[in-house]
This record gives structure tokens, C-alpha cells and sequence, in this order.
């Protein structure tokens, strides 16, 4: 199985920054796409962003020129840099990996256990 590990969640203020990590662990990982999910209570879980293994990307237009997905290939890590930060992300904040189906793991995508994220006015 993909373990999912996130970190760097918390409280700021209107016009702010955090900077969210993901670890993906497990025996031999085959990661597509990695990126960022997040939910309000009431509400779907929506796609932030992702990113390919080749470091194309793809933004929610909510989050376009103030959010940034990268990628450590070798850490198997996405972090997601949010910057002018608005009460309205505030949410809980997923990481999700597509996995590629191998001979020890499951394929299919798995998910992070959340880190909330709250921006205040």
C-alpha cells in the first residue's frame, strides 16, 4: 500500500503564506500524478492541483497565480506553496497519489489524512 504523509497546515491571516508537504511511502512506489484536494464541511471535495511526473501542472482557477504545486521525484514529496492567502481556502487540504498498479502494490489512488488549513479576515 501508499502511505500519505502531510504536513505544514495551520492558521494565518488574510494576504498569508503556508506550505504544504506530502511524503509517499511504501515498497515500490510507481506515483503518476500527485496533487492537492480540499473540502469544506457540506461541500465536495474539490482538486487544487496536480502534477505529473514530468512537472506538468493543472490549477483550479480559484487558485491560479496564488497557489504552486511542485514535485520531488526522488522523495516521492509534493508540496503546494499558497500565497496570498483568502478566508475562502479555508478548508481541509488532501493529498492524493495515483498509483500505477505493480507486482506489490495496489494500484489506484489513495489519500492523505488531511491537515486543516485556516485563513482569517
Amino acid at each position: 500500500q501508499v502511505q500519505l504523509v502531510e504536513s505544514g497546515g495551520g492558521s494565518v491571516q488574510y494576504g498569508g503564506s503556508l506550505r504544504l508537504s506530502c511524503a509517499a511511502s511504501g515498497r515500490y512506489l510507481s506515483i503518476n500524478a500527485m496533487g492537492w484536494y480540499r473540502q469544506v464541511p457540506g461541500e465536495s471535495r474539490e482538486l487544487v492541483a496536480d502534477i505529473l511526473p514530468g512537472g506538468a501542472t493543472n490549477y483550479a482557477d480559484s487558485v491560479k497565480g496564488r497557489f504552486t504545486i511542485s514535485r520531488d521525484n526522488a522523495k516521492n514529496t509534493v508540496y503546494l506553496q499558497m500565497n496570498s492567502l483568502k478566508p475562502e481556502d479555508t478548508a481541509v487540504y488532501y493529498c492524493n497519489a495515483d498509483q500505477a498498479p505493480t507486482p506489490f502494490i495496489k494500484g489506484g489512488y489513495y489519500w492523505g489524512q488531511g491537515t486543516q488549513v485556516t485563513v482569517s479576515s
